[in-house]
């Protein structure tokens, strides 16, 4: 068969990557516009913390465990296929050896909005994320495209759904370079930032133009106050660590075969929903208790009980295998851990900032320790924020928490899934060197 001339085939590769980009950012928008028209439909409210604290207590027990018994009964569906989960797509990618299915990608990402919306403690970003990355696999393969080109839409569909969920387009770039793909090539950098500014755009089209979290104003109070980052890095580091080790103890035990799916994730759901009895704000992803956490206005006995709860409510749904991501939940960790530093210097009498900005690196600080993406978690907070003034304690606090963390010997969490799965490469000076041979497609 004769090769088609270069030209055609660009421009088969760009109309496939504004395909992907919208898709990747449409499916973003309906994802969350459901949630929230479910949400306000059930209960009249416009977020699920919201519903959950005006609810009765019944209701915050067994909706969780609904939610996920629901969870868990699309993910049966789909057992045999496997698959499904941000590690697919990082494998996808650096290695070109793996199919992600489009069916495998919408059950599971049902399953992940039936958990979220009846109030388990997850993130909502993953199924984003996977979404974007099938949407470029499928719409390689329709057009025509060759292996390296479906790879590269992998890659930017994957960043469109990142930067559709968190409207932060240069943090979803970074998540794919320094993530997804490993290594930074020209070839994968231009249609990921591209594929960026499509879903963003449609994302601010749709729900506005500034930062999820709002804009924010904080400050460095003097050059000494580095230090005190540097406190909240290796504080938050230890709790990224901590969590993992703890979700990781939470699937050996709900996994024993002594509970089978769906009845293992409903199981999950009612631990989640015990918890969210006492405390409504452990429902959902942590979007709106970080929005407190970073006003400041948090009594410091109430955020270090939601640290608590949330680690334990989040390691309840995820380990029990209710499919969603914890990136968000590990964001409300670091932001507790950095708010209690600071309120607890400021009482000390020391001379610092806002404990917003505290809160602020330390979500930065807990995501860098989770993912080993120093870059990415920096650049995330900076949008997240619209801040300047904090990207120096930003950038300082991220490395110091990967570091930390590649010493304590911890995988990122999303190594780990490959891993378990006999799946492993390292990054070298000379690039990616795969340790182990993937399972065949």
């Amino acid at each position: 068969m004769v090769a088609a001339p270069k030209p055609r085939r660009w421009a088969r590769f760009v109309l496939a990557l504004v395909v992907v980009a919208v898709a990747a950012g449409g499916f973003a928008i309906a994802f969350r516009a459901t949630l929230t028209l479910a949400v306000r439909g059930v209960a009249g409210v416009a977020s699920i913390v919201e519903g959950m604290t005006n609810a009765d207590w019944w209701w915050r027990l067994s909706l969780p465990m609904v939610g996920a018994l629901a969870a868990g009964l699309l993910s049966l569906s789909i057992a045999r296929r496997g698959g499904g989960g941000v590690s697919d797509v990082m494998e996808a990618v650096a290695l070109g050896k793996t199919r992600l299915s489009m069916l495998v990608t919408l059950v599971k990402s049902a399953a992940s909005w039936c958990a979220i919306v009846c109030g388990g403690s997850l993130g909502r970003e993953g199924p984003l994320i996977q979404f974007g990355g099938a949407a470029g696999h499928e719409v390689g393969i329709r057009a025509g495209l060759s292996s390296d080109d479906r790879r590269v839409l992998i890659a930017a569909g994957t960043a469109a759904g990142f930067a559709a969920a968190y409207n932060t387009p240069l943090a979803a770039v970074a998540f794919v370079l320094e993530i997804v793909a490993g290594v930074v090539v020209v070839d994968t950098v231009v249609p990921t930032l591209v594929a960026t500014v499509i879903a963003t755009a449609m994302t601010r089209a749709a729900v506005g133009p500034g930062p999820i979290y709002g804009t924010r104003a904080f400050v460095v109070t003097h050059a000494g106050e580095l230090f005190a980052f540097a406190g909240v890095a290796v504080a938050a580091s230890l709790i990224a660590f901590g969590f993992a080790r703890l979700v990781a103890l939470g699937e050996r035990a709900f996994h024993r075969g002594w509970l089978k799916p769906p009845w293992r994730q409903a199981l999950g759901g009612l631990g989640a929903g015990a918890i969210i009895v006492f405390i409504p704000a452990v429902a959902g992803n942590g979007y709106e208790p970080l929005n407190t956490l970073l006003d400041g206005t948090s009594p410091i006995a109430v955020v270090a009980a939601l640290l608590l709860a949330k680690a334990v409510a989040t390691t309840s749904s995820v380990a029990s295998g209710s499919p969603g991501g914890v990136f968000t939940p590990t964001l409300l960790l670091g932001g507790c851990t950095g708010y209690l530093i600071g309120v607890g210097l400021g009482a000390a009498g020391f001379d610092v900032g806002p404990p917003g900005g505290y809160a602020l690196v330390g979500m930065a600080a807990a995501i860098a320790a989770a993912t080993h993406a120093p870059l990415m978690a920096a650049v995330l907070a900076f949008e997240l924020s619209g801040d300047y003034a904090v990207v120096l304690p930003l950038v300082l606090a991220t490395a110091i928490a990967t570091a930390l963390a590649r010493v304590l010997g911890q995988d990122s969490i999303y190594m780990a899934e490959l891993r378990a799965r006999g799946v492993m490469w390292e990054l070298t000076m000379a690039g990616r060197e795969v340790t182990s041979d993937p399972p065949q497609a």
